[in-house]
């Protein structure tokens, strides 16, 4: 989406000053906006774009900024901007594939405040909060809580309990999601539909803050948290009558390279039984760290047949980012 300031939400729906008892305007100047570079060769580019713009959070005194990873992955300039107009350059410091974070430490000093972090786990459906993107009040959304629930995405991510808000911010990556005390629950991931009342609703899903903590000083010291890597086979899987299904391949990932097909149904790993996106990653992952090999029975055509993957580190596939 492009970066633009000349557009506003109704006053009415925007963060009211004197309906909290936090400094809303100081808190929404934590949000800058991101823009991202990323070359035509890349790993992600035909998949997430050569430009990419969103938003990030200062969460750190130094000007460090929190975001969603898709934004910065590959990138080989960052460009920020705060809400008062000023423009520094970043760098791309750490993106957790689990999570879903990214880290960008700007290059200068950054005239931003940081938010402090709150708790997710603490917040409730039917919570009043505010989504922010960068730009002040007028890019500041009064939203509720109306899911907090399990989320899996199609590109082997899981999160065990995702927050979801409605009314939708148009501006949803890497944006803040404030709790009424001001503080940071969650990071903006995606434009999803939940149902609410019985009918669907567009939202925005938030990946929690708490999941930030534990893996926060392994993304500062080396980019990437200190754990094994999941194995990562490389599949974009959807699903039909709760069966995975293969709906495309990696170019160069282990799936390519064993041959897997577009319309292959996965109906084991491992031996066991799968039905569903959530159920599919996790019994991938149980098996080991990247590089284990990963049994599927796999149904093509009416017909059963037994793969043996090689998995792999997805962060071996991608460009890393470079200082200059």
């Amino acid at each position: 989406m492009a970066e633009t300031r000349n557009w506003a939400f109704p006053a009415e729906l925007q963060a009211d000053p004197e309906k909290f008892e936090f400094d809303v305007e100081t808190a929404l100047d934590a949000v800058v906006s991101l823009r991202a570079e990323i070359p035509a060769d890349a790993f992600t580019a035909s998949v997430l774009g050569t430009e990419r713009t969103g938003n990030g959070v200062v969460i750190g005194k130094d000007g460090l900024i929190l975001t969603i990873g898709y934004l910065i992955t590959e990138a080989t300039e960052i460009w920020l901007t705060t809400s008062r107009g000023a423009v520094l350059p970043g760098h791309a410091l750490a993106y957790d594939f689990a999570t879903g974070f990214g880290l960008v430490q700007p290059l200068g000093r950054l005239d931003a405040p940081a938010l402090e972090r709150g708790s997710a786990a603490a917040c409730r459906v039917g919570d009043r909060v505010i989504v922010a993107g960068q730009g002040g009040r007028m890019h500041s959304l009064m939203a509720e809580v109306i899911g907090k629930h399990e989320f899996a995405g199609y590109w082997e991510y899981v999160l065990d309990e995702a927050l979801f808000t409605a009314p939708a911010h148009p501006q949803w990556g890497g944006a803040a999601l404030l709790g009424e005390d001001g503080r940071l629950l969650g990071i903006g991931s995606l434009l999803v539909q939940e149902q609410r009342g019985g009918e669907a609703v567009e939202g925005n899903m938030f990946v929690p803050i708490d999941l930030l903590e534990p893996i926060l000083d392994d993304l500062r010291r080396i980019g990437r948290p200190a754990t094994p890597p999941r194995p990562w086979l490389g599949i974009y899987v959807t699903v039909v009558e709760e069966q995975p299904v293969i709906a495309g391949l990696a170019p160069g990932g282990p799936g390519e390279r064993v041959a897997l097909k577009v319309g292959d149904r996965i109906l084991e790993v491992g031996g066991q039984r799968v039905t569903g996106l959530a159920q599919l990653f996790r019994e991938i992952w149980k098996l080991g760290a990247a590089g284990v090999e990963v049994p599927l029975t796999v149904l093509r055509r009416g017909s059963t047949s037994q793969l043996r993957l090689r998995s792999a580190d997805r962060h071996d596939f991608l460009r890393k980012p470079h200082l200059h």
